[in-house]
């Protein structure tokens, strides 16, 4: 019988076979003497180091105007009555400006579309990038 460690009772051998182990070792040591020049990078460069502590300033973001706008037509800049000349002189003086800031239009509930389409057209044509509008929340 293959599996008889040669005595006479016939038990099977509790020897371990470490033939098989000792293959896939030196398989995989080959393997890795091979692969490992290759890993290497062939092109020497020299990188920057990275300077953390003198990082420019950032410009802080300015805060947004609000621009008001109620049912009979009259405006506010910041809660501010102006006019409209006045409200397209002011538009012009932040579209200027660098970072430019946000234009945030808020209208009462009973405020025609077409007006607040205008005072948003007003910062379109003065150069605003950003025009948003100002909502309340509907409560379920």
């Amino acid at each position: 019988m293959a599996f008889s460690s040669g005595t006479q009772n016939g038990a099977p051998m509790s020897e371990i076979n470490v033939t098989p182990l000792v293959d896939v070792m030196l398989v995989l040591l080959i393997i890795f003497m091979i692969t490992a020049p290759l890993m290497s990078h062939k092109v020497k460069v020299e990188l920057p180091q990275a300077n953390l502590d003198k990082r420019p300033d950032k410009v802080p973001p300015t805060p947004p105007i609000t621009v008001t706008v109620q049912e009979d037509g009259h405006l506010y800049w910041n809660d501010a009555p102006v006019t409209r000349d006045q409200l397209e002189s002011q538009l012009s003086v932040e579209a200027q400006k660098t970072p430019q800031p946000e234009v945030n239009v808020r209208g009462d509930a009973t405020t025609k579309y077409r007006i607040v389409s205008d005072v948003v057209n007003i910062a379109q044509q003065q150069g605003i990038a950003k025009v948003g509008f100002i909502a309340t929340k509907e409560r379920p």
